[in-house]
């Protein structure tokens, strides 16, 4: 079975930028760790993307904290772990989810940011959608907007057969 790494939002303004905090920081030798486990052309990864009308959207005005605006430093992937991927592996995203088909002989694991929010909706749409294919989660790799948000995420994933480990 061909197992494939989703890395996701592992942007600058989630680590240490606009919306960034210690426990996004305190994750990126992991998932630098994680990705060197995979082989590369299994290796993928989200990069949320706004525009500069960013807070007229209806993110923008529930979330009103511009960040990942396209092309500049906060939207880009932390660059020691955008040099471990592939660029064309990388997808640029509007919104909260990446979206992928059903594939036969496919496991799928999730690291990144945050957890309780494009973690979760990525694993749920996922699960949904590919309900066969086995999806997990590293919690070692990855980091909620707050802890308790978190260990939330990791107990709806929980909840919805998605199987958590380094918990």
């Amino acid at each position: 079975m061909k197992k494939i790494l989703v890395v996701i939002d592992m942007q600058n303004d989630f680590i240490d930028g606009a919306l960034g905090t210690p426990e996004a920081v305190a994750i990126v030798e992991n998932v630098k760790a994680k990705i060197l486990s995979y082989p590369k052309e299994n290796v993928f990864a989200t990069r949320d993307t706004h525009h500069q009308y960013y807070m007229d959207t209806q993110e923008g005005r529930n979330l009103p904290v511009p960040h990942c605006i396209r092309g500049t430093d906060g939207w880009q992937i932390r660059p020691e772990i955008a040099e471990l991927i592939f660029p064309d592996h990388i997808v640029d995203k509007p919104t909260f989810v990446l979206e992928r088909r059903e594939e036969d002989g496919i496991e799928i694991e999730l690291v990144g940011l945050c957890t309780d929010i494009c973690v979760v909706s990525n694993a749920l749409l996922l699960k949904a959608s590919m309900p066969e294919t086995p999806i997990s989660c590293d919690a070692s790799c990855c980091a909620g907007v707050t802890p308790a948000k978190h260990e939330a995420a990791l107990e709806t994933m929980r909840s919805c057969q998605i199987r958590i480990i380094n918990d």
